[in-house]
């Protein structure tokens, strides 16, 4: 047995676009299943995102509380955003995203994981970086707005961050896979030997 997902698409019959918003869209997908018979299937079509796990030198990591409205909860999060263009390159975006949300850069860059957010209705596709070597950006601090401009920003233990995900206090997808990442790769091989932070990304491929 090979521990690896495969790529893989089964025919569609018919589809559509009932619900077409500013960054996702809402698709219907007539598939056939295996045995013939056809299922239709209603997932949420999205640009796919990147997620920061920003380290510092005292192993701190750099989080914001911010409102979301679907789950009615102030959530504490890593920095993350979504890929604004088709085939951009997520370090840049990652980065991008360190800089408009925490005002911060970072030295050393490294892919975490990768993930599908809820790959049973939606085909969001994660890249959660560690970013090391941390520093404040130069220039002036990015104009927030929104749920944005109620946003609170810690710096956390990773000690405190696990006890909290495993006691069940903290919710956030990105955050959650990106600590025990963090502590799985620490366990394994060390941190030096992830991935590259322009490893290939066969769910949003990009131009380097």
């Amino acid at each position: 047995m090979e521990l690896q997902d495969t790529p893989e698409e089964w025919r569609v019959v018919d589809t559509a676009i009932p619900f077409q918003g500013n960054k996702t869209s809402v698709r219907t997908d007539d598939v056939v299943m295996p045995d013939g018979t056809v299922a239709r299937r209603d997932y949420q079509v999205h640009p796919g995102s990147v997620a920061v796990l920003a380290l510092d030198e005292e192993d701190r990591v750099l989080l914001l509380k911010q409102y979301r409205h679907p789950v009615r909860q102030k959530l504490w999060e890593i920095p993350a955003g979504l890929l604004d263009v088709p085939g951009e390159n997520p370090l840049h975006a990652a980065q991008r995203e360190l800089y408009e949300e925490a005002h911060v850069k970072a030295g050393d860059w490294r892919v975490l994981t990768d993930v599908y957010t809820t790959p049973g209705g939606c085909d969001e596709a994660v890249r959660i970086f560690l970013a090391r070597d941390l520093a404040e950006a130069e220039g002036e601090r990015f104009a927030v707005a929104e749920e944005e401009a109620d946003m609170e920003l810690a710096r956390v233990p990773v000690a405190d961050l696990v006890r909290g995900v495993l006691a069940g206090e903290l919710h956030n997808n990105c955050l959650v896979v990106g600590v025990l990442s963090l502590a799985a790769a620490r366990a394994g091989e060390g941190l030096d030997a992830l991935r590259p932070a322009e490893a290939p990304w066969p769910a949003r491929p990009f131009e380097a």
